[in-house]
């Protein structure tokens, strides 16, 4: 089973959806996570002698507050990962190939408690099995789905390729670019590497001047396109 995205480039990217496996191990090794935080402030608590000292609303502030900020804040800073969704490589994405926005991220959270607590977890595993699209009913309201961060990409993708009359360029800054550094670019998409694909996307970026990133391999395949189409219009 595969997501298929069509993005407003015309470039459409297939995506394996995280299985029901690798999402329950991220919410356990984030759960983890959460229980070595409530460890570790019992243990300061306790060295420093500092529970008669404080109220019981202070320290459950400092236990609850920064569990119940975790998912959000974790997936808007790392790229729609958590630490247990980055052990697992699997991310957030939206399911038009843009990154998540913060209030898809801040949907996604609020619904948790309908999934996990109100409809109960296997209401959740039963809806992403039956989805088909590999989201929860969080992701249905935000338009986002979780997948794996190895993508299958084909070599049609990565090759200069027909573009529409109407393309518009996203990223005019594409023109400072040569023949070599696309080339470079598309031998980085073939690799399987998502970690070599992240940082070319951030040198590209960087040497670019371009702040408006998309998810990495997008921005990547939109950079290839737009060189392709604005060295066109220069040859004519």
């Amino acid at each position: 089973m595969s997501v298929r995205i069509q993005t407003s480039q015309n470039v459409e990217l297939e995506y394996e959806p995280a299985s029901i496996g690798d999402r329950i191990l991220a919410t356990i090794l984030d759960r983890l996570i959460y229980l070595g935080w409530v460890l570790f402030l019992i243990l300061i608590y306790t060295l420093f002698k500092l529970s008669g000292d404080l109220s019981v609303f202070v320290i459950i502030l400092t236990i609850a507050l920064p569990i119940m900020l975790y998912p959000i804040l974790t997936e808007y800073f790392l790229n729609g990962q958590t630490l247990g969704k980055r052990a697992m490589n699997i991310r957030v994405v939206l399911l038009n190939g843009n990154q998540p926005t913060l209030g898809a991220y801040i949907l996604r959270w609020l619904l948790i408690i309908i999934d996990t607590e109100i409809l109960t977890p296997l209401v959740a595993i039963i809806t992403i099995a039956a989805n088909g699209k590999g989201q929860r009913v969080g992701d249905i309201a935000a338009g986002t789905t979780v997948i794996k961060t190895i993508k299958r990409v084909n070599l049609s993708q990565v090759t200069y390729q027909s573009l529409p009359e109407d393309y518009r360029v996203t990223y005019s800054e594409a023109s400072q670019l040569n023949d070599r550094d696309i080339e470079t670019i598309r031998q980085v998409l073939r690799n399987r590497n998502e970690e070599l694909v992240e940082r070319t996307a951030e040198k590209v970026s960087r040497v670019l001047g371009i702040t408006n990133v998309a998810e990495p391999r997008l921005f990547l395949l939109t950079i290839i396109n737009d060189y392709a189409h604005l060295a066109a219009k220069d040859a004519e």
